[in-house]
């Protein structure tokens, strides 16, 4: 069975600073012509760090768009031309009092593929150190968590922790015990 879409023209709407929309005019594969919104992101990472305790570093930030504080790991968006696993290792360095030696590769996933191209990347810390010192972005205000694999857990059940990047990762980091 034919699946492919083959766009025929775009219609940028709007351009912002990390993401622009378009609105896409497609070949459908039954031939007729269709349209799709499409939100374009340049990516992002985020970093699953486990302190020297065993515990997990987590930051608490207001997310406008919900009207509420989510708790999440560490992320944010890539750069022009960044390497995903830098851009964990700087988002853990900016968002807490951490740092680590390298990341290495969990997963990745689109985050919405139904409309947006965004491709997470999701890494674990390795080597995690406390450096005591925080270099948010200017309009970035966090507060650091840390949370036991018993709280963590505990969070979990509790629908305490819904963002989706955080979920997918605590879900791989809680499975490599089971496997």
């Amino acid at each position: 069975m034919e699946l492919t879409e083959t766009k025929i023209s775009s219609e940028p709407i709007y351009e912002g600073s990390f993401v622009t929309i378009a609105r896409d005019t497609v070949r459908l594969p039954n031939g007729n012509e269709g349209q799709r919104v499409v939100i374009r992101h340049p990516g992002a990472a985020c970093v699953l760090a486990e302190t020297a305790d065993g515990e997990i570093v987590f930051v608490r930030q207001w997310r406008y768009a919900l009207g509420a504080p989510l708790l999440e790991l560490p992320a944010g968006k890539l750069d022009a031309g960044e390497d995903p696993a830098a851009c964990a290792l700087r988002e853990l360095a900016e968002e807490t009092p951490y740092a680590a030696e390298r990341a290495e590769l969990i997963a990745t996933f689109y985050t919405a593929p139904g409309f947006c191209d965004e491709k997470m990347y999701l890494y674990r810390a390795v080597n995690v150190s406390k450096t005591s010192r925080l270099q948010p972005d200017q309009d970035e205000f966090v507060e650091t968590v840390l949370l036991t694999r018993d709280e963590v857990r505990r969070a979990l059940k509790n629908n305490e922790i819904q963002d989706g990047k955080t979920l997918i990762a605590l879900q791989h980091w809680l499975l490599q015990d089971a496997v």
